[in-house]
């Protein structure tokens, strides 16, 4: 590991002066080229509203007896790990949006391909917006600023015009250039139906039900990732410790980072976007951290940025 590691200055990270933040992503927002671009007139997000209430509907369905086994709960855990933790925290997350350790390509496209798996967007897309709150963390350009309060924060930003999409090209300039990467942002929600389709099977053959692990490994499985997922940008705004001047509310909270796999230490995290470690403090369990360390055991994961003090 110690060969693998690249330490640096431990000098706490902070968003742009709120002051400044404004203009600073409205010049973000500008077009890349000098072309003339219709911006479309922002308006409600519809298609998202009616996308969220279809999907917490359907997992109120799924949690008929009917559908209740022991081969769905597995299925919804595994997901859950596959998705949440390999996908949108290490994947997403650590990998993608702040580099903070290197794989080959080809691990690389498979832990996007679980973020996007997620139905959090594609990967540009989700890192461009991650990287713009980081920018911008809980100032009046932040997309889900959580000055705003807890709903606005966990999930009513994404039901309004979000300008920040705009900053997006400009933000992701390394992942643009993967022509993958463009695809599975544009496709991201095709993935649902193969995975349907694996799920129906094996529950057929099994005796499980196909019904019954298709509702539990997708609708449910995407509205316990969405929620949890969520619960950074909202609660550990809101609830928790402060153990570094990281410039906005984030906070480092036990019970969140134990749901996503060790993601709630949040004030950590914005302290050191770039540290492929965020529980720093004895104690702190980090999850994600102890695959990143197996992934350095066996070979796949070098140039692992952490913190100087970091042990």
């Amino acid at each position: 590991m110690v060969s693998s590691v690249i330490r640096t200055p431990a000098i706490p990270s902070k968003p742009v002066e709120a002051c400044n933040a404004l203009e600073y992503s409205s010049r973000l927002q500008r077009p890349l080229s000098n072309k003339t671009v219709r911006v479309k007139k922002e308006q409600r997000r519809w298609g998202t509203m009616a996308f969220m209430f279809g999907i917490h509907a359907l997992t109120i369905y799924a949690l008929s007896p009917i559908f209740w086994s022991w081969q769905a709960i597995a299925v919804l855990l595994t997901l859950y790990w596959i998705t949440a933790c390999l996908g949108v925290t290490l994947g997403y997350h650590r990998l993608l949006s702040h580099r903070a350790f290197q794989v080959p390509r080809w691990l690389e496209r498979i832990f996007a391909t679980c973020g996007a798996l997620s139905c959090q967007h594609g990967p540009i897309d989700w890192v461009g917006l991650h990287r713009h709150h980081h920018t911008f963390s809980d100032t009046a350009a932040d997309h889900h600023n959580s000055n705003k309060g807890f709903w606005w924060s966990h999930m009513g930003w994404m039901f309004e015009p979000i300008p920040a999409m705009r900053t997006v090209p400009r933000l992701t300039g390394d992942l643009q250039k993967d022509g993958y990467y463009r695809w599975l942002n544009k496709n991201f929600l095709l993935l649902q139906i193969p995975l349907g389709a694996l799920l129906y099977w094996i529950g057929n053959t099994t005796g499980a039900g196909g019904w019954s692990l298709v509702l539990w490994g997708i609708p449910m499985r995407l509205v316990l990732v969405y929620h949890v997922t969520w619960l950074v940008n909202s609660a550990t705004h809101c609830w928790g410790k402060i153990a570094f001047d990281s410039g906005d509310g984030s906070k480092n909270n036990a019970w969140v980072a134990a749901l996503t796999f060790g993601e709630g230490w949040h004030n950590n995290h914005h302290a050191f976007p770039y540290s492929a470690r965020q529980g720093l403090q004895k104690g702190q369990i980090d999850l994600t951290w102890q695959h990143i360390r197996l992934l350095n055991a066996m070979g796949l994961a070098k140039k692992i940025r952490l913190p100087l003090f970091a042990s």
